[in-house]
């Protein structure tokens, strides 16, 4: 069975989180990724929360054939998590699935693998996407050779869809 790791922080975006999880669930296993083990995290709007399996200092890309990355105010705590981005790095480098939605896209450009790669995201960091050398486009959901991504919870339906057809290729 293949495996996902799914990021999680505080001020998740619940949609963004929670939708692609019970839907990689279906057919992945999938493992919660937090900076703390076993740790409550709490949607933006305060009402969802979610309980992080592993810390993402505890693995390394050769446990997952995917990350998932969701956004709303989350990724600003992933990107500035040395053991996040080091992991989302080293998933690329190993041409794993690297996806990503919304402010998601935050934590690839940290990790340094956006130069040249066709990408989106929500529109107000288009800026940062494009300074971290990616070509911004504003369209529902990009693929770019294994990098996957969307721009917001109306485009999660295309998003997770892809991502589990990029899985089965």
């Amino acid at each position: 069975m293949k495996k996902i790791a799914i990021l999680v922080e505080n001020n998740f975006e619940e949609s963004e989180l929670i939708y692609p999880y019970h839907r990689f669930r279906e057919d992945y296993e999938v493992t919660l990724l937090g900076s703390e083990a076993d740790t409550e995290y709490t949607g933006k709007a305060g009402g969802w929360t979610i309980k992080s399996d592993k810390a993402s200092s505890e693995v390394s890309a050769s446990d997952f054939d995917a990350v998932y990355i969701p956004g709303g105010y989350s990724p600003d705590a992933m990107r500035q998590n040395k053991d996040t981005v080091k992991f989302v790095k080293e998933m690329h480098e190993a041409d794993k699935i690297v996806a990503a939605v919304c402010h998601g896209p935050w934590v690839l450009a940290e990790a340094g693998i956006l130069d040249g790669v066709k990408a989106t995201s929500v529109s107000t960091i288009s800026t940062d996407i494009k300074n971290a050398g990616a070509n911004w486009v504003d369209e529902e959901c990009v693929v770019d050779n294994n990098i996957i991504t969307a721009r917001t919870p109306v485009d999660l339906p295309v998003h997770v869809t892809t991502v589990v057809k990029e899985l089965g290729k």
